[in-house]
């Protein structure tokens, strides 16, 4: 009988792909490993939403018990956890809102918070939760519950965000929750990865638009291409701070000085720079100037020109696109650029998402490194992709949960018979 090598069906996306290749690799490991399987780890996607043409990108977990699912942006540049809660007044008018008194595992430390953020600023008090995201749960996750912001901080419908970054920036002073789970061992590798897409340069685009995916505890490797680089944190872990060795801007080396450490940041929409640097950047673009009134630190440039722009980390070059370097237009012609000038010296250079559409970004715990590696094709297809759907926040069935704590974590592992069930049928589809 003539044989044919079967794949998985065409009508799967990447991310069943990735939960049946990660099936079958630990089935075959498995069998020829004297039946030893690996360790109950796990790992996890959450689907993001690009908000407002590449302005920022959010992903969905629940809170409570009964779980409640809330879309929170994704910020590695912060590393608070918190929510809009229901005794926030006008300034949350529309937004989703967290209601503490419906929950049982609700704990209210009495703590109050405060975290200031470049485009605003939010207060109220210290909670611990059930949180539950990508398959995972965190028993007594501190977290912040929101009362008052400043206006305008979050459109609908997100309702808080999820800081990425290392506990010694947290204002609540707890430990962030991917922290939390990457200590505990809950994670098959401890690390988690970004992909973030385009829209910015799709004159179709809606104000929601498919954004990519956050991988939690692995790299998917149907997103990129060649080998992950890491580099190495250039301090104790609080940004994701690395080396930044070199730039260029249409092909022209741009001075940065030595030992420059660059804050690797999904919640910032642009890149942050010393005026120096900003100002040496556009004397390579002809008929460019500094802007002025509320685009003041930043500057603009002939929309007609098309602006190429490398980074170097002490290894590989990786480029930015340029629909990436134009942040905006105005006045018909002229575009404002990424670049802005930064005030403060730590951190001084900040890349954010013109630069990490670029790139598959994976921020590793132990030990602590950042890594970049180039996008597949597969990647750059959900580019400006009009029509597709867009993920909303659903609760899912935890395949593994922790009892989180600042000074130690629990593992322990729940059944997800819903997400096995899935999983089992696409394999049936897929190997027979």
């Amino acid at each position: 009988m003539p044989l044919r090598r079967r794949g998985p069906p065409s009508d799967l996306d990447v991310y069943q792909r990735g939960q049946i290749a990660k099936y079958q690799r630990d089935r075959v490991l498995a069998r020829y490993s004297g039946g030893k399987r690996p360790s109950r780890r796990s790992t996890g996607d959450n689907l993001l939403v690009d908000q407002s043409y590449d302005s920022g990108y959010y992903g969905s977990l629940a809170i409570g018990t009964p779980s409640v699912s809330f879309d929170v942006f994704l910020d590695t540049g912060s590393s608070d956890l918190w929510v809009a809660g229901t005794s926030c007044g006008s300034v949350c008018n529309g937004l989703p809102t967290y209601n503490p008194s419906v929950s049982s595992s609700f704990k209210n430390t009495s703590q109050p918070f405060h975290v200031t953020y470049g485009q605003g600023e939010a207060s109220g008090y210290v909670a611990t939760e059930t949180i539950e995201m990508a398959g995972f749960s965190v028993f007594n996750q501190g977290f912040g519950v929101v009362n008052d912001m400043s206006s305008g901080f979050l459109s609908t419908p997100t309702s808080g965000l999820l800081g990425l970054a290392w506990d010694s920036l947290a204002s609540t002073q707890e430990m962030p929750l991917w922290q939390t789970l990457a200590s505990s061992g809950a994670w098959d590798s401890p690390l988690f990865a970004v992909q973030l897409t385009r829209y910015t340069n799709d004159t179709q685009a809606q104000p929601l638009e498919p954004g990519g995916v956050l991988n939690m505890g692995y790299t998917n490797s149907s997103l990129y291409t060649g080998s992950i680089e890491y580099s190495n944190m250039t301090s104790e872990p609080a940004f994701w701070q690395v080396p930044l060795t070199s730039m260029t801007v249409q092909g022209v080396s741009i001075p940065i000085g030595t030992n420059v450490a660059a804050a690797i940041d999904t919640g910032t929409s642009n890149i942050g720079a010393p005026s120096d640097v900003i100002k040496a950047i556009y004397e390579q673009i002809p008929n460019s100037k500094a802007a002025s009134g509320t685009w003041a630190g930043y500057y603009q440039f002939p929309c007609s020109t098309s602006v190429t722009i490398t980074f170097s980390f002490g290894g590989s070059t990786w480029t930015m696109a340029p629909a990436d370097f134009s942040y905006t237009t105005i006045g018909g012609q002229q575009c404002i650029g990424t670049f802005f000038e930064t005030s403060q010296n730590n951190p001084s250079w900040i890349l954010g998402d013109s630069f990490l559409k670029n790139v598959y970004t994976v921020f590793r715990y132990d030990p602590p490194a950042v890594g970049f590696a180039a996008l597949s094709e597969i990647a750059i297809a959900q580019n400006g992709v009009n029509g597709a759907a867009v993920p909303s926040a659903t609760i899912g069935s935890a395949t593994a949960a922790v009892t989180g704590s600042a000074a130690s974590t629990t593992l322990q592992f729940a059944p997800a018979w819903i997400g096995l069930s899935l999983l089992f049928s696409l394999l049936h589809t897929s190997l027979v």
